[in-house]
C-alpha cells in the first residue's frame, strides 16, 4: 500500500461520514480517526495513525570461517548448571519487574541473602499497579533471573532459591 492509495482511503473515510476505521492490510494498519461533526462544526480534531507491524525476519546461520572443529566431540563443552535442587519463584502476572520499591531505594533482595515466606522480593507493574510479590519459601537467593525494569510475562521464571 502506498502513499496515494492511503491518501485516497482517508478521503473515502471523510466522505462516507465513517468517524473511526481500522485497517490491516499486509504489514500495514491504520487507524483512521474522523472528526465528529455537530451543526456544521468540527468537536474534535482529525487523529490518523500509520504504523508498521513488525516482521520476524529469518535468522540465517552462515558457515564458520576460523578453523573451528568440525566433529561435535571435538568441539569444548560447557556444562550446563544443575538447578534441579532450587526453588524457582515465578512470575504471578504479566507487567515490569522491579528489584526495587523506587530508582534511589536499595533491591528488596540481593544473591546471597536469606528470605522467608512473606518477604518482598520484587515489584510487578501491571496497569498502573505496584504488586509486591512476596516470596512462598524460606532459603537463600541464588540466583536473579530477570532484569530490572524488564518486562516479564506470566509464569516467568524470577528467582532461583536454595531451600537447604
Amino acid at each position: 500500500m502506498d502513499i496515494k492509495d492511503i491518501q485516497e482511503l482517508i478521503k473515502f473515510v471523510a466522505k462516507s461520514g465513517a468517524t473511526e476505521v481500522d485497517l490491516e492490510i499486509d504489514n500495514v494498519k491504520i487507524s483512521i480517526k474522523s472528526p465528529a461533526m455537530k451543526a456544521g462544526k468540527v468537536i474534535e480534531p482529525p487523529v490518523t495513525l500509520v504504523s508498521d507491524i513488525p516482521v520476524a525476519k529469518p535468522v540465517v546461520a552462515a558457515a564458520p570461517v576460523t578453523d573451528a572443529p568440525t566433529n561435535l566431540t571435538d568441539a569444548p563443552t560447557v556444562p550446563e548448571e544443575d538447578t534441579s535442587q532450587y526453588i524457582t519463584v515465578k512470575s504471578p502476572m504479566i507487567g515490569t519487574f522491579y528489584r526495587k520499591p523506587s530508582p534511589d531505594k536499595d533491591a528488596f533482595v540481593n544473591v546471597g541473602d536469606e528470605i522467608k515466606p512473606g518477604d518482598v522480593l520484587c515489584v510487578v507493574e501491571a496497569m498502573k499497579l505496584f504488586n509486591e510479590i512476596e516470596s512462598e519459601v524460606s532459603g537463600k537467593i541464588v540466583k536473579v533471573l530477570a532484569d530490572d525494569s524488564s518486562p516479564v510475562e506470566y509464569e516467568q521464571p524470577l528467582f532461583l532459591v536454595d531451600p537447604s
